[in-house]
C-alpha cells in the first residue's frame, strides 16, 4: 500500500476508463462523443454493452446461477467484431415452449452455433424477462482439450 493508497491494476483503468467512454462522462467520454458523432458514438457504447454482458455471463455461471436451454432458430451476422469475435443476431426457441427470443451477442469465432444447434442462456438479472448468452455449455478450458 502506498502513501495514498492502493494502486489501480492497468485491468481496472482500463475497465474504467470504458465506462466512463460508455457513459460519455469524463474526459475520455466527452473527447470520444465529439469525435465520433452520435451515430458512430452509439455504436461504441453498444459494443462496450455486449464485452460488459460477456463479463457478467462469466461472475453468474462461476455463482451457479441456472441456465435454461434454446434452440437456434436462425443466426445473423451484424458485420461487427468485438476482440475479433463477430457479434451476430441470434433468434432462439427456449426448449419447451414455444417462446422465441432474440439476441444480439457476442460468439466465439470458433464456436459460432448454427440452425438446430442447443445453446444455454441465463436470466438477466439486471433486465426482469431478458436473458443473456452463456455458450453451448462445452466447457473450453478443459486440461485434456
Amino acid at each position: 500500500m502506498g502513501l495514498f493508497g492502493r494502486r489501480k491494476s492497468r485491468e481496472e483503468k482500463a475497465a474504467e476508463i470504458a465506462g466512463k467512454v460508455a457513459s460519455g462522462k469524463g474526459f475520455y467520454g466527452r473527447t470520444t462523443r465529439a469525435f465520433l458523432g452520435q451515430e458512430d458514438f452509439a455504436k461504441v457504447q453498444q459494443s462496450i454493452g455486449a464485452y460488459n454482458s460477456g463479463l457478467d455471463v462469466q461472475q453468474l455461471l462461476a455463482a451457479g446461477v441456472p441456465t435454461v436451454p434454446a434452440v437456434v432458430v436462425s443466426i445473423g451476422d451484424t458485420g461487427k467484431l468485438i476482440n475479433y469475435d463477430p457479434v451476430v443476431d441470434l433468434d432462439l426457441q427456449l426448449t419447451g415452449t414455444a417462446e422465441r427470443i432474440a439476441l444480439q451477442t457476442i460468439v466465439s469465432k470458433l464456436r459460432i452455433p448454427r440452425t438446430g444447434d442447443q445453446v444455454l442462456l441465463i436470466a438477466d438479472p439486471a433486465r426482469p424477462g431478458a436473458y443473456l448468452y452463456a455458450g453451448d455449455g462445452v466447457a473450453t478450458d478443459r486440461p485434456d482439450a
